[in-house]
Formats: structure tokens, C-alpha cells, sequence
């Protein structure tokens, strides 16, 4: 059964949604509705939600916001965005931050089932050239390396790109590929498949049928969003290589670190549903110009070594790990000093700012200089509590206090710990402590 968050601030549509949803005949589980993208994040955060209908214009926070927090939150949530205006620049915008469809209001209902059956339909299986490539690993099935000439040469691109942007012929068959950027970074896939010889016995052609299925993962997830080349490596890694123009690039605002660290965890979330296989996800950081592509290619290999460190963690942006502060490989006992520096500051951070209205992971992770995903991975690791129920815990024992020992006004007290309306300044509460504030008031 698949779960539905609903968010609009205009009450009746909410509502009016609701109501539709759960009369549709749809495998519904649970349908959530939101007043505002605040709202909607603190229920991503807590609850299990698939899919996820916004609005785009929404207050302090927007639809294409929320979709981007909601991505950093949980990669694999699936969104359908509702606009009053048939705006291109919205709608770009959502298509690019993965929106399976936007719809114009006033919604016509048949519509709006007919896209929301369409989304859960596809969640819970691969595309049909997967699907058929998983049918045939019991049968016969005929593997065929992925533009053999093409690997070859990105390959060498990746090691000695002098090389490579040295011959005419090379040159030529780049720009058949559009490996133009100007900006570049290089992701790669590292699969479990130890040998024959293993507890796990993979035998080589179940090893190259299993590779092949993740390229063609990695293929679905960035032909949705992304201007991208996919292709094998030795090692039997699986690397791609990202790019954008001038204007994509600038467009993005500096948020690309973070659309690729998503990127990677909806990859490591798909191969795992769909092979059952925990593939480690290294990224590069981001450079100007083919010339730097064998550094590219060398941040990412390193970023994928330090899943050695952190065996339970499968997703590594190798600007996380400061490189520049060692002078040679960081030693067991430096990293784990780095991990608790950043750990203790982040929670600085959330302990005097806890209360601030529209306080987010992302704001937390860019005062440590770390992405979202490796913060909350080393915050849970060090403390026991996931970040945001750190942020939670602070608010909601604030907020017990001052039920219990002040006269202030519901919609004071929730006003004071960061929330926007007393409506979910109580939802929250009751959840925390199983009681509403009045009825603790009494």
C-alpha cells in the first residue's frame, strides 16, 4: 500500500483531494495533508510517504523548494506538482527536480487519478528493458558490452585525458557523445560481487548479467534529470560522467553538490530494491574543463575507500572528508576526531537555533561545510538520534515547559520553538508525547 501526502495552502483543496484519494480505489494506505512546505518536510521526515502532490506557490516556502528538500530528505519519493499558472519556468524547474507530472488547476479529477495511478504503477517496478533483463537471469539471455569503443575511450579519458583530447579521431567521437560541459564531475558505482571462491558465489556471468542490470539503473535515474554518459570501468565499476552548459550550471545556484549527493542515494536505493545488492556510490566535486578529468575520476574512486571506515554508509562526496587537512592518508583515530568535531558543532548549531522558523538539514550541513547525507549518517552514528528528531526533541521539551510553567498561549508557545501554525505545532506534540498540549495543560 503506498502512502500520500497532500499539500496546498488552501484547505478546501486539500481536502477536496483527500476525499478523492480515498475514494479512488487506489492501493492507499495512509493520505497526509500539509498547509505549508514546513508542514509537509516535518511529515516526510516522520512518516512513510511515496508520493508527494504540491502546490508551487505556497508562502515561505514553495512547491519546487519543498521538492528539493523532500529529495534530500528521501531521494525516492515520488512528486506530482498543482499550479494555478501554467508557467514554462515552473514547470521546468519541477520536471528537473524529478516531477512525474504538473497539472494545471482547476483539476479535472479524472486527470489527477489517471496521473497518480500512472506514478504508483511505475514505483514498485523497474522499466520493461529491466524488467526483461531480470526475467532472463534464469534463461538464456544475451549480454552485450554497452558501446564497447565508446567505454574505451571515456576510459582513457578518465586516466590520461592529454592522451585522449590529443588525437583527432578521439575528439571527433567526443563530440558524437555531446561531452561538451563546460562543467564536469564523475560518479561511480562499486558492486559487491566477490568471486566464486566467496561465501556469496557469484559466478561470471551472473556477475556480468548483475552489473549490466545497475547500468541500466543508473541509465533510467539520469535520463530523467540529468545530461549524462554511463558506461563500464575496470574494476567492474560502473562510471558516469555528469556535465552542464554555462547557463544549467548558473541556474542551479550552487545546488549541485547536493542534487548530486540525491543522485546518488536514489541510485543506491534502486539498486537495492530492484538487485538486492548495497553498491557503494564515490562522487567527485565539480570541475571546469575535460583537461581535469582524470582528477575527477580519482576523487571518486577515493570517496568510494572510505565506505572501508564506515562499512554501514554507502553514499561518499569526497569534499566531506577535508583532504587537504592531512598530509598523508588520515589515520583510524584522525577520522574518528573529524566525525565527533563535526558532530559536536552541528549540534551547537541546532542546540542555539532549534526554534528558528524554516531551520533545515541543509542549513545545518552548510555551517559544517558537509553535505545532508553524510551529517545525518555521522549525527545518528555518534548520538543515537536521527538530526531531525534531535531538532525535534529540543523543540517539543521547550515546549513542554512552557505548557506546564507558563500562561503563554498555544499559538505563543509554538511560535517560540519554530513552528508557523498551533494546528501543527500540536500534531507534532501529540505524536512526541501521545497527549495533546491542552490535555497536559489540564
Amino acid at each position: 500500500m503506498f502512502n500520500i501526502l497532500v499539500v496546498d495552502d488552501e484547505p478546501l483543496i486539500c481536502k477536496g483531494l483527500s476525499n478523492l484519494l480515498a475514494s479512488s480505489g487506489l492501493d492507499i494506505g495512509n493520505i497526509y495533508t500539509a498547509g505549508s512546505g514546513f508542514e509537509a518536510l516535518d511529515c516526510i521526515r516522520m512518516e512513510e510517504v511515496d508520493l508527494l502532490v504540491t502546490d508551487i506557490q505556497m508562502g515561505a516556502m514553495s512547491g519546487i523548494e519543498l521538492m528539493q528538500h523532500a529529495k534530500l530528505a528521501k531521494p525516492w519519493v515520488q512528486t506530482i506538482v498543482i499550479s494555478a499558472h501554467e508557467t514554462f519556468q515552473y514547470a521546468q524547474m519541477a520536471v528537473r527536480l524529478g516531477a512525474k507530472d504538473y497539472l494545471i488547476k482547476p483539476l479535472n479529477s479524472e486527470q489527477f487519478l489517471d496521473s497518480v495511478r500512472n506514478v504508483l504503477l511505475k514505483m514498485d517496478r523497474p522499466s520493461p528493458e529491466l524488467a526483461g533483463f531480470m526475467a532472463g537471469l534464469g534463461e538464456s539471455f544475451r549480454l552485450e558490452e554497452p558501446l564497447p569503443a565508446y567505454s574505451e575511450l571515456l576510459n582513457r579519458l578518465l586516466t590520461d585525458p592529454a592522451a585522449a583530447l590529443g588525437s583527432e579521431e578521439e575528439m571527433r567521437k567526443l563530440d558524437e557523445l555531446r561531452l561538451q560541459g563546460p562543467y564536469f564531475a564523475v560518479l561511480k558505482i562499486k558492486l559487491p560481487l566477490p568471486g566464486a571462491d566467496s561465501s556469496t558465489k557469484y559466478s561470471p556471468r551472473d556477475r556480468g548479467l548483475l552489473r549490466y542490470g545497475a547500468l541500466n539503473i543508473a541509465k533510467e535515474l539520469l535520463d530523467q534529470e540529468w545530461s549524462s554518459t554511463a558506461f563500464y570501468s575496470p574494476e567492474e565499476e560502473i562510471t558516469v560522467i555528469i556535465q552542464w552548459d554555462e547557463k544549467s550550471y548558473e541556474e542551479a545556484g550552487g545546488g549541485q553538490v547536493s542534487r548530486l549527493d540525491v543522485l546518488g542515494r536514489s541510485l543506491h536505493f534502486n539498486i537495492h530494491k530492484f538487485l538486492h545488492l548495497n553498491a557503494v556510490i564515490g562522487i567527485s566535486q565539480i570541475l571546469k574543463g575535460l583537461p581535469f578529468m582524470e582528477v575527477l575520476n580519482r576523487q571518486a574512486s577515493r570517496a568510494i575507500l572510505w565506505n572501508r571506515e564506515h562499512s554501514d554508509h554507502y553514499v561518499f562526496y569526497y569534499g566531506d572528508f577535508n583532504w587537504s587537512s592531512y598530509a598523508t592518508e588520515p589515520s583510524a583515530e584522525e577520522l574518528h576526531t573529524r566525525s565527533n568535531l563535526i558532530v559536536q558543532k552541528a549540534k551547537e548549531f541546532i542546540d542555539e537555533n532549534y526554534a528558528q522558523k524554516g531551520l533545515t538539514i541543509h542549513e545545518v550541513a552548510k555551517k559544517n561545510h558537509v553535505s545532508p547525507n553524510y551529517l545525518s549518517y555521522l549525527f545518528k552514528k555518534n548520538t543515537g538520534y536521527n538530526l531531525w528528531e534531535y531538532v525535534i526533541k529540543l523543540r517539543m521539551e521547550e515546549s513542554r515547559e512552557m505548557i506546564l510553567h507558563t500562561d503563554l498561549r498555544r499559538y505563543e508557545i509554538a511560535e517560540r520553538v519554530g513552528y508557523e501554525s498551533p494546528e501543527h505545532f500540536s500534531k507534532i506534540f501529540k505524536k512526541y508525547y501521545g497527549i495533546s498540549p491542552s490535555e497536559l495543560k489540564k
